[in-house]
């Protein structure tokens, strides 16, 4: 049984955000050699389970019933998250020697939550779900399984998040320009060895052949949740602004070499959902502060795949 406090968070000016505690549970299968277990939990989100949206709680060693009372915070979590995302609560077993091994997980829907409300939930542990044998399968169900498998990393490839970004956006009728704010990310991807990121964010405002608009932070050393607070300024016609679109880049920075993309994403007309909700607040209502969060993902934008 494993007993989850989760929060949604209520919006303002770091967005939404979700915050899951984790509290006593008893009856752990044994899994070493001793008759017990050293148990820790991971959190992912899905659709769209990936590194950079793990969270995990320390390890209690040699005990079938662990005491965790941790609080595990998601930064950046948007309304589209709640309605389509779901929390995988995942139990396992630490074994320095070889690799950890599952010991059983459940899954809450985000949308059961309401902003800036404790919920508690009492859910047994699912055992993992073995896949049939392939020799237990005719050709017919093994091609089946196999376009299956293929079509569902596809699917995961699409979806792939690398973090959240928090963008601030306001049109200037006195200066006669768009001003953009980039505020902070959160849960951004590790590219290094050192299993973080050197990032930093890169603007441009499209179309830009001549890539004139382009505007870049600073660089924050060593950390997937960096803090820029810095703002751009474009000058441009409210009326040429909506033949725009805002293409936001994150990338990690190299010495020496190529940097990485780490992620990206684009506010424009042909947005959709909360991207396009914000692009329209600032073109319909000038000089009011818009802040949201959005999701990076792996889709590198044609402008940028040549300029790093």
């Amino acid at each position: 049984m494993v007993q989850v406090r989760a929060a949604q968070g209520s919006r303002g000016r770091r967005g939404l955000g979700a915050l899951i505690a984790l509290s006593p549970r008893q009856g752990l299968k044994p899994m070493d050699f001793n008759g017990l277990a050293d148990p820790y939990v991971k959190l992912h989100l899905l659709p769209g389970a990936c590194k950079a949206n793990k969270l995990k709680t320390r390890t209690q060693r040699n005990t079938l019933n662990p005491v965790w009372n941790e609080g595990l915070t998601y930064t950046g979590i948007t309304g589209e998250d709640m309605a389509r995302k779901t929390l995988r609560v995942s139990v396992c077993d630490e074994d320095k020697l070889t690799h950890n091994e599952f010991i059983g997980e459940t899954r809450v829907p985000l949308r059961r939550l309401k902003p800036s409300q404790k919920k508690h939930f009492n859910i047994c542990l699912e055992p993992q779900i073995p896949l049939a044998s392939p020799s237990a399968m005719s050709a017919a169900l093994r091609g089946i399984s196999c376009y299956l498998r293929e079509l569902e990393q596809a699917q995961q490839w699409e979806l792939e998040e690398r973090g959240r970004i928090l963008l601030a956006l306001t049109y200037s009728s006195q200066r006669r320009g768009l001003l953009v704010g980039i505020l902070r990310c959160a849960h951004l991807a590790a590219m290094d060895v050192n299993g973080y990121s050197d990032p930093y964010v890169k603007t441009y405002l499209k179309p830009d052949m001549e890539k004139k608009s382009k505007h870049k932070t600073s660089v924050k050393k060593k950390t997937l949740n960096p803090e820029y607070n810095e703002e751009f300024f474009y000058e441009i016609d409210q009326s040429e602004l909506a033949q725009k679109s805002l293409e936001i880049t994150v990338w990690d920075y190299d010495i020496g070499k190529s940097n990485d993309f780490i992620g990206g994403t684009t506010l424009g007309l042909d947005s959709k959902g909360e991207r396009l909700r914000h692009w329209l607040g600032c073109l319909q209502t000038p000089d009011q502060r818009w802040e949201q969060w959005h999701t990076l993902t792996n889709e590198l934008p044609e402008s940028s795949a040549f300029a790093p």
